[in-house]
């Protein structure tokens, strides 16, 4: 099966070992992303709320390099360092899956 890497500057880029994305099928893997800023390379946020803001935002970028949103996902997996961080990435969460998350 054919597959095809992407890439955008709008996101951190990744270390050398994965990419921030693979396409294939029809499908897109987008690899984790920590809250970083693409720009400066540093860590964003000092709330989980914050951190998650900024996963997302570089999600949503790698995404649109391929033409598509966050709209289009279709599953999730969020690992946290501290599970008392639950309701507070829930709480983010839902203000960018507010629909059928």
């Amino acid at each position: 099966m054919p597959r095809t890497i992407l890439s955008t500057p709008n996101a951190p880029a990744p270390p050398p070992t994965y990419s921030q994305a693979t396409l294939a099928a029809g499908l897109i893997f987008v690899s984790g992303t920590a809250p970083t800023d693409p720009a400066t390379g540093q860590l964003v946020g000092s709330t989980i709320q914050e951190q998650v803001r900024q996963c997302l935002t570089n999600i949503a970028a790698i995404l649109a390099a391929a033409g598509r949103t966050l709209d289009d996902v279709v599953s999730a997996t969020v690992i946290l360092a501290d599970e008392e961080d639950f309701a507070g990435m829930n709480e983010e969460w839902l203000r960018w899956f507010p629909v059928n998350p």
